[in-house]
Formats: C-alpha cells, sequence, structure tokens
C-alpha cells in the first residue's frame, strides 16, 4: 500500500470510479485499498442477482480506511425506463416522461421510495436521479424521453418530490446535469454540444428544477459536459469557474456536493485533454470527478496526486471539497451496517408493484388530488 500524505487522502475521496466483473477481484481491492477513492459507481457488467451486488457492496466497503471509517460512495443510474443498470428482479419503472405524463409529485416521491429501499437493500447509497433537464428541443439525441416533460414546473414539481423521496428512505439523491441538457442536439458522450443562452434565459427555464431540488435539501448535483458561449466562451460547464463557483456555489447559494458527468465522454476527453481537464474541473469548483472505468480512474487520480505537488490543484481546493464530502458521508452513510444484515425480499415485493401498477395504469396515489391541490 503506497504511502500517500493526509492531503492525498482527501484528494482521493474526490473520485468515484468504476470497476470490472460482479465480483469483486482481487487487483481492484488493492486498487481500492491503496488509492482509496471516496466512491464507486455500478453499471449494467456489475449486476447478475441482488445477492451478488449486495456482497459486492460489502467488499468495496471492507477496503475503506479503517481509522478514518468513511464509508465509500456506492453509486448508479438508477432512472427507470433505458437507464436502468439493475434489471432482473428489481421494479422496472417505464422512462420519466411517463410520470411526468400523469403529473402527480406524490407519484414522484413513492416511485424514489420504492427505488430507494431497492437500491439500499444491495448497499447503493447514491443514485444519480433524477433529471432536472427540462426537454425543450424535440431532436435531442440523449434526452428525450428521460426528463420529465418540457414544462420547467411540472419537472421542478416532480424533481423536487423526487429528491424528498430518496432523501426519506436514507440514499443520496444526485440531480442532473446543470445547467440543462434539454436544449442541445449534440450527445456529450461523443462530441461537444454547444448552445448560445444568456444566463438570465436560462434562470427562467432549465434552472429552474434545480433551484426547488436545491430548496429541497438535494446533496449532490451533477455538471453538463455542455459549451454555453455566453456564459464562458470557452470551458463547458463541467469545467467552467464561471458556471460552477460563479452561478451554482454564488448564486443559487448551493453548499454541498457538485460531480462531473463521466469524465471519460467525449465532450470533454477529446476537446481538452484528457490529463488538463483534471485540475480544470477541480479549479472550476468540482468536488468528485467521475470514471466509469478503473483504468482511467486510476490515472486520473495519479494525474491529480501530481497536479498537487505542482501547485496546480491547491491545499484550500481538496480541503474545502473534502469537507463536503465528509459532511454529506457522515451525515447520510453512518453508522454504517453491513449489506448482508439487509432484507433483499424487498426488491420487487408487492407493494413496490402497486406503485409500478399505478404509473403503468397511469393513475394517481389515492389522496393525491387532495395533497397535490
Amino acid at each position: 500500500m503506497a504511502k500517500r500524505s493526509e492531503l492525498e487522502y482527501k484528494l482521493s475521496q474526490m473520485f468515484i470510479v468504476g470497476l470490472p466483473g460482479t465480483e469483486l477481484s482481487e487487483p481492484s481491492r488493492e486498487f481500492l485499498k491503496d488509492y482509496q477513492p471516496g466512491g464507486v459507481i455500478y453499471f449494467a457488467h456489475n449486476y447478475d442477482t441482488p445477492a451478488l451486488v449486495a456482497e459486492m457492496s460489502d467488499a468495496i466497503q471492507s477496503t475503506r480506511d479503517k481509522a478514518r471509517n468513511l464509508p465509500l460512495f456506492i453509486s448508479v443510474d438508477h432512472e427507470g425506463g433505458k437507464v436502468q443498470r439493475f434489471r432482473k428482479q428489481f421494479i422496472h419503472f417505464p422512462e420519466p416522461i411517463e410520470i411526468g405524463e400523469i403529473g402527480s409529485p406524490k407519484l414522484a416521491f413513492l416511485v424514489a421510495e420504492v427505488m430507494a429501499k431497492e437500491l439500499k437493500a444491495v448497499g447503493v447509497n447514491l443514485d444519480y436521479h433524477p433529471l432536472c433537464d427540462v426537454h425543450t428541443r424535440p431532436s435531442n439525441p440523449v434526452i428525450g424521453r428521460r426528463a420529465f416533460g418540457s414544462d420547467e414546473e411540472l419537472v421542478s414539481k416532480l424533481a423536487s418530490a423526487m429528491v424528498r423521496g430518496f432523501v426519506a428512505n436514507g440514499v443520496i439523491s444526485c440531480i442532473k446535469h446543470f445547467p440543462g441538457h434539454g436544449d442541445t442536439t449534440v450527445d456529450s458522450h461523443f462530441d461537444l454540444p454547444m448552445v448560445d443562452v444568456p444566463w438570465n434565459e436560462l434562470k427562467e427555464r432549465e434552472v429552474k428544477p434545480f433551484v426547488r431540488a436545491i430548496r429541497s435539501r438535494v446533496d449532490m448535483i451533477m455538471t453538463a459536459h455542455i459549451l454555453n458561449k455566453a456564459i464562458d466562451p470557452i470551458y463547458p460547464a463541467t469545467l467552467s469557474y464561471s458556471t460552477i463557483t460563479n452561478h451554482l456555489r454564488k448564486e443559487l447559494r448551493f453548499n454541498k456536493l457538485i460531480i462531473t458527468d463521466d469524465m471519460q465522454m467525449d465532450a470533454v476527453a477529446k476537446n481538452f485533454g484528457e490529463k488538463d481537464m483534471i485540475a480544470l474541473a477541480i479549479n472550476a469548483g468540482c468536488d468528485i470527478l467521475l470514471y466509469r472505468h478503473e483504468e482511467k480512474g486510476r490515472a486520473a487520480m495519479d494525474a491529480a496526486f501530481e497536479f498537487l505537488r505542482e501547485g496546480r490543484i491547491t491545499a484550500d481546493q481538496v480541503e474545502a471539497s473534502y469537507a463536503r464530502i465528509k459532511e454529506v458521508k457522515e451525515r447520510m452513510l453512518l453508522p454504517y451496517n453491513d449489506v448482508r444484515m439487509n432484507n433483499l425480499d424487498l426488491i420487487g415485493c408487492e407493494s413496490h408493484k402497486e406503485v409500478l401498477n399505478l404509473v403503468l395504469n397511469r393513475q394517481k396515489p389515492p389522496g393525491a388530488e387532495l395533497s397535490e391541490a
């Protein structure tokens, strides 16, 4: 195990990294113990059965530094529809647009509650959901039916209700993709989307759901790899000090965690340098950098340690981000209980199917009309 300084440990907490396989391999275990990243992200290739995921979650948590005892974020994209990594046995809700068409905040809360309980049963404590994107451009190739709809008031109500549903059930909610991905025509997985909308106009539409979710005490916001020349002529939101620090931190007063979208996406990786973009994201004000592959995550962490030694990343930046990470982890993830103690029978249970049937039958929950009037 490499000997790392206290500051390097704090910097390592600023990374969430993907792992291979449905079980924790010995090389991955050594990586987690040596590098101590702040968390991991699961994908479909990590899923076979709920029991195996639960075992893997426990194995991952066992690698944490016992002296500090900060659990890892164990995260996943669990939106329903096409973007759901765990399928078999888990309740599979339709795409968020269908919840938007029903238009019930109470139903959105119940959907989040089911998702949270099932994810928590297998050790997942962070879901990158809900989307706060307003689907304002029909030709958008990446958002589409993943958004609740094209009306910012509807998106605001449903997204904030889902945030409350996750938080009430002990799972961290990460809303995405700030400052809004709904008005783009390019998929940021493959290239850099560009828009040119003034901030004041964004505040009246795309940003409103984020503001509402912040009021609902959301703990994490994911950035968009979008270049908006009206805000920053050079850097996309993920790498933009103006977008992240000036607007999201200072103007909107968001003081919790800011995480990047996947740093391996071509929108940033092929346009701003795989190493340089690490310093750019942290200097812009991002607290956590997300990498879907272990190898790329390890290389990014090595680069970050190098930048810290060179002064391209400052101690003050690391300390500020670590303080936010520690606060959320202590409040939401402690005390940590082994996942093997959880009830896997919750997954796909009858009461959860009843919520799914409400969505499939386009019905509001009993009493919703009264409570949402």
